[in-house]
């Protein structure tokens, strides 16, 4: 797999830990004004808990739900009904066979490097005047569970494993994630940021799980637990481990055909269809 290329994941298990999502989800579809008959994109539906909530929001339309992860996908596929139409899809080259009329995602966006080109695909998924409506991990995301790893991966035996290798999170600000919007063709955009605190349950399976996938792909199978055991012990605080997670709000409406873009500060809107067609994704 590339590195830069969706990784698979422990679909079952990620089910089981995720709670927290689960809330994270419902706050997104609050935001939502519906009639019930829009077609509807949950992009990094994960095992499908948010989608299922998503289609009771949509009775009378169409639910989609993408994701780069097979095993999440096929986990999906095994409580979402048969009408909900579930696609393996990277969101940077998402392609679908028509647009929706809304977008929602959670606890996603944070694993994709380039936001420029994710909200500019977005973009082109939703009709003139679709919504976007989403939630990831912003600045400050899990700086206790980044600080960890930052002292472990300096000690034997981590430290040959992670030597010049930086981790994959994405943890935007508000300013930068409204103006990538704005870039992208969206209007009426607000981004923010939300302390989120967590206490763990299941701190081993839900750190193996949920957080540190990527940095056990960088160790062989044997050393996984000894690892995630290794950054539990470095958060456990009398005990308990909780997570300082911040959360990353972002929503914007697709601008409706024919509109003039948004010029950020100091720019220039090219002229040429071709040009901005291209400013318009840089």
């Amino acid at each position: 797999m590339a590195d830069d290329a969706p990784r698979d994941w422990e679909a079952s298990t990620y089910d089981r830990v995720s709670t927290p999502h689960r809330a994270w989800g419902a706050d997104v579809l609050g935001r939502l004004t519906l009639r019930g008959d829009e077609r509807a994109l949950d992009a990094g539906c994960g095992t499908g808990r948010v989608t299922a909530e998503l289609l009771r929001l949509v009775p009378d339309g169409h639910v989609i739900g993408v994701d780069g992860s097979p095993a999440m996908i096929a986990q999906a596929g095994r409580v979402l009904p048969r009408e909900v139409e579930l696609l393996v899809q990277d969101l940077t080259a998402l392609v679908l066979d028509a647009p929706v009329d809304v977008v929602v995602s959670t606890a996603t966006f944070h694993w994709i490097a380039d936001h420029d080109v994710l909200f500019g695909r977005l973009a082109e998924a939703l009709v003139a005047g679709g919504r976007l409506e989403a939630q990831c991990g912003g600045a400050g995301n899990i700086a206790s569970v980044v600080a960890a790893i930052g002292r472990l991966r300096t000690r034997a035996p981590w430290d040959a494993a992670f030597l010049g290798w930086e981790d994959d999170w994405n943890f935007a600000g508000p300013e930068e994630t409204e103006a990538r919007l704005r870039a992208a063709g969206f209007v009426d955009v607000s981004a923010w940021l939300e302390p989120r605190p967590v206490v763990l349950e299941d701190a081993h399976a839900f750190l193996r799980t949920v957080v540190l996938g990527s940095h056990l792909a960088r160790l062989p199978e044997e050393a996984h637990d000894d690892f995630v055991e290794a950054v539990r012990e470095e958060l456990e605080v009398d005990g308990v481990v909780t997570l300082d997670y911040v959360r990353l709000n972002l929503g914007g409406t697709r601008a409706s055909d024919g509109a003039a873009p948004v010029q950020l500060p100091g720019e220039a809107v090219p002229e040429s269809p071709e040009d901005l067609a291209a400013w318009l994704r840089a």
